[in-house]
């Protein structure tokens, strides 16, 4: 026997209107202080900004309709949910705010240990317009190092090259103590599908003097050199200071 459809308390529905207006504020709020650029690639934040200006258009719309028919009744309506009537809005609005309070950070090393730390783009993540073999190699930044290795991987033929890259520290436990990675985060569309990717640095003294997350700015030379059983490209480090986290972390 099927049950007639009961209507909705109104209050349920200004809870759907506040949680659609919050998600349109917080979307602008990582926008206006540049978080958004850590949760997802820059190349889609007018999408992300026109979504936002859309939630708080539709909030403000409805908020107006439901006022205007305040002393009305609710037209029962019908439908499939997997959770009790405001359960959903409650849940998107509980993260709305707690993205509110909550300051995004950019990942650390301990996620890129997670992931996997690579000195080379897969085949499928190697972009020909963005690679520039004509740049000085001391010109290079990390990410420049890993589409260059991706393309040739021969670690003899970069050999004394000058190396200038800036990025985060990283202890990876099957390097010899006196080796740390220096690494960046680049992202394809979004946070979800950032993946690390680095240069291991061998350095005259222990890793020990530079804490994991620290980022650094590494000056030195490529070597050749035989770690995790496999010839791969090294920086041979001549100088290594520490510099303040970048304001855009990731590379894309």
């Amino acid at each position: 026997m099927q049950t007639a459809p009961k209507s909705d308390p109104k209050w349920l529905l200004w809870l759907d209107n506040l949680a659609i207006a919050a998600w349109g504020v917080l979307i602008l709020k990582y926008w206006l202080n540049g978080k958004l650029r850590i949760l997802i690639h820059p190349a889609y934040t007018w999408l992300c900004v026109a979504a936002a200006i859309g939630f708080l258009l539709v909030a403000t719309w409805k908020s107006l309709q439901l006022w205007k028919r305040r002393r009305l009744p609710i037209v029962p309506q019908q439908h499939i949910s997997l959770f009790p009537p405001g359960w959903s809005s409650a849940l998107l609005l509980l993260a709305a705010f707690a993205g509110l309070v909550i300051t995004p950070r950019p990942f650390t090393s301990q996620v890129a240990l997670e992931r996997g730390v690579t000195d080379a783009l897969a085949i499928t993540r190697v972009e020909p317009q963005s690679f520039r073999a004509n740049l000085n190699p001391e010109d290079r930044s990390i990410i420049d190092w890993t589409r260059t290795l991706s393309v040739y991987p021969e670690p003899d033929a970069y050999a004394g090259d000058p190396v200038d890259v800036v990025g985060f520290v990283i202890h990876a436990p099957d390097l010899p103590e006196n080796y740390f990675i220096v690494a960046r985060f680049t992202i394809t569309c979004c946070a979800a599908d950032a993946y690390p990717v680095g240069l291991p640095v061998k350095l005259t003294d222990e890793r020990q003097a530079y804490p994991p997350d620290t980022w650094v700015r590494v000056r030195g030379k490529i070597l050749s050199a035989v770690l995790q059983d496999r010839r791969q490209v090294a920086i041979l480090a001549e100088a290594i200071e520490s510099v303040p986290e970048p304001e855009n972390p990731y590379s894309y």
